[in-house]
């Protein structure tokens, strides 16, 4: 079958398509005919070798971490799914490879589909929704009337969390561009604040949970809006070495991590707040209550643009340039 892999580290140059066996079908394993993958910028630090050193992936490695699919094979030990359902999916993380023809994907981190959406919207989905629910319900526990910060409120994982913390009850503040505030706007914020125009910093204040997916500056800052006891959640910040933890690495790199994010911690600390650094998992259960949010139409996925399969190369270039304006790029099979 076809797929895009990465052949060596480093850029675009290392990621080539090419013909890969059919993956062999676990017991506790679906085999899914992908329709639609969407492009994350998980993919491209993966591409570049940022993680490397705590996911030892052996190369080539297939990208892609989010998939809509047909199945066409379950395992002798799977009983959710038949062959013919409609399914989506974030695989485990070291089980990706969604830039192919097919896939195998462990029952437990497999959901339906969203009825009310077409394949290639629900592809949008499942990476970006898990990491706003493990940031927002799971970790952060936002309760009606808490304040929330989004940042990049347009952006892949901001489109989601906007809206699902809007769901949770929350006062929601977002960041975004100019041209972008009355989609933030629409998808549910109550303040968005234009960063082009104003310091977020100078205007915000108070905040019990900040969910940052940008880092640098916008990080140091966000810890200076949170109240006393809040929190800030990262997605692009330094890891921690709970993360560390979680992902089984050596003891010698849960000590490296946790030197990387010493400063923000202490400074999060002389805030009285805290921080904390998010890699999303796959989990099917969390991705049920996506679906169910989805169908009720409390929420909705925003698609930038669509790419055919064979120009997956063209869509990693278009995320890494940028040049998306709001949501998440999808390949289409």
């Amino acid at each position: 079958m076809k797929a895009f892999m990465v052949e060596r580290y480093g850029d675009q140059d290392g990621v080539h398509s090419g013909e890969i066996p059919v993956p062999r079908v676990g017991a506790d394993d679906v085999l899914v005919r992908i329709h639609a993958a969407s492009v994350n910028p998980l993919d491209l630090r993966l591409r570049d070798g940022a993680f490397k050193a705590i996911l030892p992936y052996r190369l080539p490695l297939v990208l892609g971490n989010d998939l809509a699919g047909v199945v066409v094979q379950v395992g002798s030990a799977v009983t959710r799914f038949t062959v013919g359902d409609e399914v989506y999916a974030r695989p485990r993380k070291d089980r990706i490879g969604t830039f192919a023809e097919l896939i195998a994907v462990h029952q437990d981190d497999i959901a339906a589909g969203p009825a009310t959406l077409t394949m290639t919207e629900a592809a949008s989905l499942p990476l970006v929704a898990l990491t706003a629910w493990q940031a927002l319900v799971e970790r952060a526990r936002v309760r009606p009337g808490q304040k929330v910060l989004i940042h990049a409120g347009s952006g892949g994982v901001g489109t989601i969390a906007v809206q699902l913390a809007k769901e949770l009850g929350a006062e929601v503040a977002a960041t975004a561009s100019t041209t972008k505030i009355d989609l933030v706007r629409e998808l549910g914020a109550d303040i968005v604040v234009d960063y082009r125009e104003q310091d977020f910093e100078t205007v915000l204040d108070g905040y019990d949970v900040v969910l940052d997916t940008l880092g640098g500056e916008t990080l140091q800052k966000s810890l200076r809006v949170l109240k006393p006891g809040g929190q800030v959640i990262s997605i692009a910040g330094p890891p921690d070495a709970a993360f560390a933890r979680e992902v089984g690495a050596s003891v010698f790199l849960r000590l490296a991590m946790s030197a990387l994010s010493h400063r923000i911690r202490r400074r999060a600390r002389r805030h009285d707040v805290s921080y904390s650094f998010l890699f999303m998992r796959a989990d099917g259960d969390q991705l049920r209550e996506v679906t169910r949010l989805v169908d009720a139409g409390r929420i909705r996925p925003v698609v930038d643009r669509v790419f055919p399969f064979d120009r997956t190369l063209e869509a990693l270039e278009y995320v890494e340039k940028g040049r998306a304006k709001a949501g998440k790029v999808v390949v289409e099979m």
